[in-house]
């Protein structure tokens, strides 16, 4: 697995599920540039409103966090299955660009 890339994360104690870059998979923990997979359609509508008052402007922040290893139950890449899309391709249908450019812009 080359680092950076687009995952899905799932935890245990208490169980969340995280979409975003992985930065980082260390014995200790993953650190991972993400948000919580059930604020996604919330996030893209933020996104959405916040351009159309500010146009392009920077970037609404996707928070990096660190997750230690025994909280980890999976990471999968987020990659299409047959018919049903990544999460990455509903994101770029929905904004308009790709994930990687999105966070490229926030810096």
């Amino acid at each position: 697995m080359n680092l950076p890339c687009i995952v899905l994360l799932t935890l245990g104690n208490p169980r969340e599920r995280y979409w975003g870059e992985l930065i980082a998979l260390q014995p200790g923990g993953v650190t991972l540039r993400a948000i919580e997979l059930n604020s996604l359609d919330d996030f893209i509508t933020q996104v959405r409103e916040h351009r159309a008052q500010d146009g392009a402007g920077p970037a609404l922040p996707f928070p990096t966090s660190f997750f230690p290893m025994h909280r980890v139950e999976r990471i999968l890449l987020d990659e299409r299955a047959g018919e049903i899309p990544a999460i990455a391709e509903r994101f770029r249908e929905r904004l308009g660009e790709s994930i990687e450019q999105y966070l490229a812009r926030q810096g």
